[in-house]
């Protein structure tokens, strides 16, 4: 890994809240993702599946977690389960974690190999009333993949018939929505990582380069300062590209008098950054664009003080959608008669503005969260306004990451140049 260890204390803490969620006679099962194929024999990077990370802070594949409060022998109460290392894997694939290593990392005492996992838990498992088994049921998935967690869910159904099923997401759901103290350390980290990037590009950013160049400056600054490179596909959008919400071909070259849209950012120790900001490319905001921009820099400053403990998601989004539409209305692309008579179920302002304003963020990018959970002291959401004018190839969103405490919020990204004004004067400060 290149990012610095994580205290154990954070994995003990989080196991400690789970183990509650858990009915008399639960055991829980979380396992690693999968590396996942390519072609012929490649394959491509891993990455750990958050849930079995959030509760153990192991980051190798192979590797299963198991939640067991009730087990008869204590030992057995919480176990990890490791790819046992040989000489040819260490020859081809370098270090495996030594079950002292992971011991450290993780705070579990009782380790074994993962080769040894049907045996111990088939014994467990005649112990256990419930099973309680993960499998991913966020909003937006769409995924056709099959995980080794759906894998074991048919493998003990078929095996353990008789046993009562749980569903781990919604625990997760709930526990990993607030953060702690050690994960919004994290958060930050990858916060300042995705900061250095930007500022990098301030003075790079000109009529002639190449949106794949701009990429190219990030994923250096990022890699750098040991993040594990973007915390998801980087949109690098200028001109029309920039009114495509989820553009990630960068294959265009930035003309004068354009606007370059970044939303891009920095994991780091599996935790993320979702940075969107807007750049002139000649140096300077036509003034249209300028009014756009600002327009959504005030919307963005009034939804920023809606993420508050004790609101809610539905009536969050509702009153921010209040506040673009007049925003719209002052930019001349809607008219207040037409509004004042629209569907309440289809607004007028989606169509400049048809993205949600906030999401969860943390060791998901579009992290775990209900909607209808109130919003509470240590959720980090993001707050992302923006409006697109396809007719006129300008597409302006502004985004921070925010922190909700007991007394309000911090925004987390408070630090990197946000006004129009401070855009173009850093941008021509060479």
């Amino acid at each position: 890994m290149r990012y610095e260890p994580i205290p154990s204390d954070l994995f003990v803490y989080n196991r400690e809240k789970f183990r509650q969620y858990l009915k008399p006679g639960g055991l829980a099962v979380f396992h690693s993702n999968d590396i996942m194929p390519t072609n012929a024999d490649g394959t491509m990077g891993f990455k750990q599946q958050s849930d079995l990370f959030y509760l153990c802070g192991i980051d190798q594949e192979e590797t299963i977690l198991v939640i067991f409060p009730d087990a008869k022998q204590e030992k057995h109460r919480e176990i990890l389960f490791l790819r046992e290392t040989n000489e040819h894997i260490a020859i081809w694939e370098g270090h495996k974690l030594t079950k002292e290593e992971a011991r450290q990392r993780s705070g579990i005492q009782t380790i074994y190999w993962t080769h040894e996992f049907a045996n111990i838990f088939n014994e467990l498992a005649f112990e256990a009333e419930y099973l309680y088994l993960n499998t991913n049921e966020h909003l937006r998935n769409s995924s056709e993949v099959q995980t080794r967690n759906d894998r074991f869910i048919r493998y003990c159904k078929e095996k353990y018939p008789l046993h009562k099923y749980e569903r781990l997401q919604p625990i997760m759901h709930r526990l990993r929505a607030v953060k702690s103290t050690w994960e919004i350390e994290q958060i930050r980290t990858a916060i300042d990582i995705t900061a250095k990037g930007f500022r990098r590009l301030l003075t790079f950013v000109r009529p002639g380069v190449w949106e794949y160049e701009i990429e190219a400056e990030l994923i250096h600054e990022f890699i750098r300062h040991r993040s594990n490179g973007f915390a998801y596909m980087p949109i690098i959008a200028s001109g029309a590209n920039s009114c495509i919400l989820h553009y990630i071909t960068n294959n265009r070259q930035c003309q004068a008098g354009e606007v370059l849209l970044l939303d891009v950012g920095a994991q780091y120790a599996n935790y993320n950054a979702d940075l969107t900001r807007v750049l002139p490319v000649s140096g300077k905001f036509s003034q249209r664009q300028k009014a756009v921009y600002n327009a959504v820099y005030r919307v963005m400053q009034q939804a920023k003080d809606m993420l508050v403990a004790g609101n809610n998601w539905i009536d969050y989004h509702k009153e921010v959608g209040k506040i673009m539409e007049s925003e719209l209305i002052g930019l001349g692309l809607l008219n207040r008669h037409e509004v004042a008579q629209q569907d309440p179920d289809n607004p007028l302002y989606k169509k400049y503005f048809m993205h949600g304003t906030s999401h969860h963020l943390g060791l998901d990018v579009h992290d775990y969260g209900s909607r209808y959970h109130v919003f509470e002291p240590g959720m980090v959401f993001t707050c992302e306004p923006g409006i697109y004018i396809r007719e006129e190839g300008i597409g302006i969103r502004l985004e921070n990451n925010i922190l909700i405490t007991e007394n309000g919020n911090i925004d987390l990204m408070a630090d990197i140049p946000i006004l129009a004004e401070e855009i173009e004067d850093l941008m021509n400060s060479q």
